[in-house]
């Protein structure tokens, strides 16, 4: 069965309770919170296997992950509502702050922003619309 290349994304976070606050406000979900010892993540929900994406966590561990502002990997969240203007108004509400605004990737490719979360962690939008 062909898979897409990224199984899984974990964002860091430092404080989980409100890290899940600023995601379910910003993109209208539930996230499960779950705590396995010294590891507590807070699972995005999940869609069917074969649709397009990957899952993914905020995941919180003293010793093993650290929010990140503008060093490594840029996560990107696709659109729920298929227009990231949507879920790019509720950022700043939603206690974090935005970086980019809506800007166009080309016609091909869409639209993309950028904000930090409420942990610090630099995190991008991206929608067709």
């Amino acid at each position: 069965m062909k898979r897409h290349m990224f199984g899984w994304v974990e964002i860091p976070v430092s404080d989980m309770d409100r890290a899940i606050a600023f995601y379910e406000e910003v993109f209208k979900i539930k996230i499960d919170k779950n705590v396995m010892g010294d590891l507590i993540m807070g699972w995005f929900p999940f869609a069917d296997p074969e649709a397009p994406g990957s899952g993914g966590s905020l995941v919180k561990h003293p010793e093993f992950y650290h929010p990140s502002d503008s060093q490594g990997v840029l996560v990107y969240f696709s659109s729920i509502t298929g227009d990231l203007q949507n879920e790019l108004d509720r950022v700043e509400s939603a206690g974090g702050t935005v970086l980019s605004g809506k800007k166009q990737i080309s016609d091909e490719h869409g639209f993309m922003a950028l904000f930090l979360d409420t942990e610090g962690n630099r995190v991008a939008l991206h929608s067709r619309g």
